[in-house]
């Protein structure tokens, strides 16, 4: 049983900073691209970066400046730095991981507002 617990969610002001974690446990042993998704409501998920295997990312155009991904040493850990937080931010954000054999996994989401 792969399980991916987020964690880091939560209310803040506008302009301010949060950091989200992922950590995957279970029987998973090669990860190819490590991400977080956003589902606000009304509207669609949509990817807001992911990292891969080699060190790239690819970042949202609505959240380049502002966020950072990275991948923890152990490989089997995400975090998002978010800074400067807009309320359009405001979303459940979901860490996804796809293994080796291209299996994909999800976690439960965590809750992201940015409101005064």
């Amino acid at each position: 049983q792969v399980q991916l617990v987020e964690s880091g969610g939560g209310l803040v002001q506008p302009g301010g900073s949060l950091r989200l974690s992922c950590v995957v446990s279970g029987s998973i042993f090669s990860i190819n691209v490590m991400g977080w998704y956003r589902q606000a409501p009304g509207k669609e998920r949509e990817l807001v970066a992911a990292i891969h295997s080699g060190g790239t990312t690819t970042y949202a155009d609505s959240v380049k400046g502002r966020f950072t991904i990275s991948r923890g040493s152990a490989k089997n850990s995400v975090y998002l730095q978010m800074n400067s937080l807009k309320p359009e931010d405001t979303a459940v954000y979901y860490c996804n991981a796809v293994a080796g054999t291209w299996r994909t996994y999800w976690g439960q989401g965590t809750q992201v507002t940015v409101s005064s």
